[in-house]
């Protein structure tokens, strides 16, 4: 007996590790790899390297000094002044929309939530030329309200109004879009929960939303501004061209160059290039963060489901 108790008490053998050769890798071929990324990398240097190396080496052509006469050009100073006031105006109004439309969107089911979120995307597919000219019929003195707008002695068209209202309606869907792929993915349990502890409305958004949001939120707040910064169709079209009062930096660059004024055209122009340059490094920083963000709540979610 004591001996079938011992061999009914031993473990069963552990079965040898049968080797393995080396993983294969599947994918294409070396060369095709080479092949692919050595045309991205000359598309990259064809459209994007050189262009930024012609703007600053022609910018800085004719000298340091001209570059700085260009740059302290009243005209210019005037561009830069419009510029800056009409993304500083139409970037908060953006960032008010995008949020509300995509707390809506996320949050809520309501009549005609496939509509809106539909005219949210307008703005892409509408050339911002046309976006120009539909404003233009709307508030030009010949438009739908050009007449009333007259009667009152307000001026939208051929105004920095009119500027700021283009700006507006071309990067508005930049900050909502992408917030509400981002709400719907972290979804409303944390909301609910904070409401259920007694947390007020503003509380839970400025103290759950918010923070969830944060990165999605400055990549949106990038783009937009990039966007206002450098629009130019629309904003063409409203202004007019009085310079001094409805040129914008991208304008200004315009008409510099019809004037074969080159080497201030491209020192103003260097300034949206830097601008550009600063852009893209927060862009990917933001993109970077939410990314990471991102995976940190699936890991967190998954570590609560299991």
């Amino acid at each position: 007996m004591a001996m079938e108790n011992n061999a009914t008490d031993t473990p069963a053998p552990i079965p040898a590790v049968i080797p393995q050769g080396p993983p294969v890798k599947i994918g294409e071929p070396l060369f095709v790899r080479c092949l692919l990324i050595g045309l991205a990398l000359l598309f990259l240097a064809l459209f994007l390297f050189l262009p930024l190396v012609a703007v600053f080496s022609n910018a800085l052509s004719e000298g340091l000094g001209v570059f700085l006469t260009a740059i302290a050009d009243p005209y210019a100073r005037a561009a830069v002044r419009l510029t800056l006031m009409t993304t500083a105006i139409a970037v908060p109004l953006n960032i008010v929309f995008g949020i509300s439309a995509s707390w809506a969107i996320t949050k809520f089911d309501f009549f005609g939530k496939s509509f809106l979120v539909s005219l949210i995307d307008l703005p892409f597919t509408v050339s911002p030329v046309i976006s120009g000219v539909i404003f233009v019929l709307l508030f030009g003195a010949h438009g739908f309200l050009g007449p009333w707008l007259s009667a009152h002695d307000i001026k939208i068209i051929f105004a920095t109004p009119g500027i700021i209202l283009v700006t507006v309606f071309v990067t508005f869907p930049f900050v909502a879009r992408e917030l509400i792929p981002l709400m719907q993915s972290h979804g409303s349990d944390d909301e609910e929960a904070a409401l259920s502890l007694g947390a007020s409305g503003w509380q839970t958004f400025f103290r759950i939303t918010v923070p969830n949001i944060r990165w999605g939120l400055l990549y949106g707040i990038i783009l937009c501004t990039a966007r206002a910064l450098g629009e130019f169709g629309a904003v063409s079209v409203v202004s007019g061209h009085i310079r001094g009062k409805t040129i914008t930096m991208p304008l200004h660059v315009e008409i510099l160059y019809n004037e074969y004024n080159f080497a201030s055209a491209f020192a103003v122009a260097s300034l949206l290039a830097m601008v550009s340059l600063v852009t893209l490094a927060l862009k990917k920083f933001a993109e970077w963060k939410g990314q990471k963000e991102a995976r940190d709540h699936a890991a967190y979610v998954y570590q609560q489901e299991s």
